[in-house]
């Protein structure tokens, strides 16, 4: 922490020391293919599918340019096209909805649970018609949707599931990985995930051995062979650099995960008595990772500017539901369609959350938010 004018000044995510950790590892794997010239497919990025498949206790996965296109490409890999549909949920970030959108379908939004602010399983049923072909449950801030649920009734209806798990690396749901849940699982390595590279970067794991080959051709061109082109395809590769990071930094995830709950634990205890501030409730089912740290209060605008002029760098995630964006007006959502959705849009506030957080720095952005909330 750093004091200035009498005021500590806390980021909201800080990943030097955890630079430190790999910086080893990463600057030597580097040199390795800067030195033989692999930056495309090298087998280092191989090397790291094989790893995070296993990690994920998944068969299969494919790495790509983004989580964005791990999600398009996911649905581009079941053929969802012009008139099917896919549900979603509406508390999410735009990229659930715009890989729908680029494969022509439509994104039916849902709303979510009070307590975890995942999709609702219980509201699924109502939005689902003979155009629904996938259902896409987001892992919204590294804890695991109701699977359990959600497969159930996608079983009973023959439509698949494509977890957007971008933001819950290693989390687990009845004892079972996220990325081993789901038809396909799709994540993201944009660098403040916790997983996350020095750039963009993605992955599509499955168990499913046409999904992977249909995945890796559509990835790099749609072709099989050099120029032997199978389909129409992409150019959305993970690059061999970014997998010498993300391969280096797995190796330390699960620690840096623990490191993140107790964190998250300490913030609950520090706000247990503030009844203005809820903190996140974790279900006995599943574990959480905290990619991110999201209370709810009141007055959060007024709230989020006061943690600033402390010090303490705060953000929101998300502030407009998905129905009420701009980019969908066309779908005809309305103010009210998604109440939960919305009352939470208004009232979440994301605190400094990073594994390599100090005791002293929880503290005081806990304290804080109490002298605000309280004033």
């Amino acid at each position: 922490m750093s004091l200035t004018n009498n005021t500590v000044n806390i980021p909201f995510i800080d990943f030097s020391e955890q630079y430190q950790t790999i910086k080893d590892e990463v600057l030597s794997g580097l040199q390795a293919v800067f030195e033989k010239g692999n930056f495309i497919l090298g087998q280092e990025e191989k090397d790291f599918e094989a790893q995070f498949a296993q990690y994920c206790e998944a068969k299969y996965a494919v790495g790509v340019n983004s989580g964005t296109d791990a999600l398009y490409l996911a649905l581009a890999s079941l053929d969802i096209d012009v008139g099917d549909e896919v549900i979603i949920p509406t508390f999410t970030f735009i990229a659930t909805a715009l890989c729908v959108s680029y494969t022509g379908a439509t994104p039916v939004f849902v709303d979510i649970e009070d307590k975890t602010y995942n999709i609702d399983p219980k509201k699924l049923e109502e939005a689902i018609t003979d155009k629904t072909k996938v259902i896409m449950p987001v892992h919204i801030y590294g804890q695991p949707s109701n699977m359990g649920e959600i497969k159930a009734i996608a079983k009973a209806r023959g439509i698949k599931v494509v977890e957007d798990a971008a933001q819950a690396h290693g989390s687990s749901y009845q004892g079972e990985r996220v990325g081993s849940l789901g038809d396909i699982s799709c994540f993201s390595f944009y660098p403040t995930k916790s997983l996350g590279a020095f750039g963009d970067g993605g992955i599509v794991v499955t168990n499913n051995q046409d999904v992977f080959e249909k995945v890796q051709m559509l990835r790099d061109y749609g072709r099989k062979g050099r120029y032997d082109h199978k389909v129409k395809g992409y150019n959305s590769r993970l690059d061999t650099v970014q997998a010498v990071v993300l391969s280096a930094k797995l190796k330390h995830l699960d620690q840096w995960n623990k490191m993140r709950n107790e964190h998250a634990a300490y913030y609950c205890e520090l706000l247990k008595d503030v009844d203005a501030v809820i903190c996140p409730q974790i279900q006995e089912d599943r574990t959480h990772v905290f990619q991110t740290f999201a209370v709810r209060v009141q007055n959060r605008d007024k709230v989020i500017e006061q943690m600033k002029e402390k010090g303490v760098g705060c953000l929101i995630h998300y502030p407009i539901p998905l129905h009420l964006q701009e980019a969908y007006k066309d779908a005809g959502y309305k103010q009210g369609d998604f109440p939960v959705a919305e009352k939470i849009a208004n009232e979440v506030l994301s605190l400094p959350m990073f594994p390599h957080m100090k005791k002293e720095q929880i503290e005081y952005a806990s304290q804080s938010l109490k002298e605000i909330i309280n004033t």
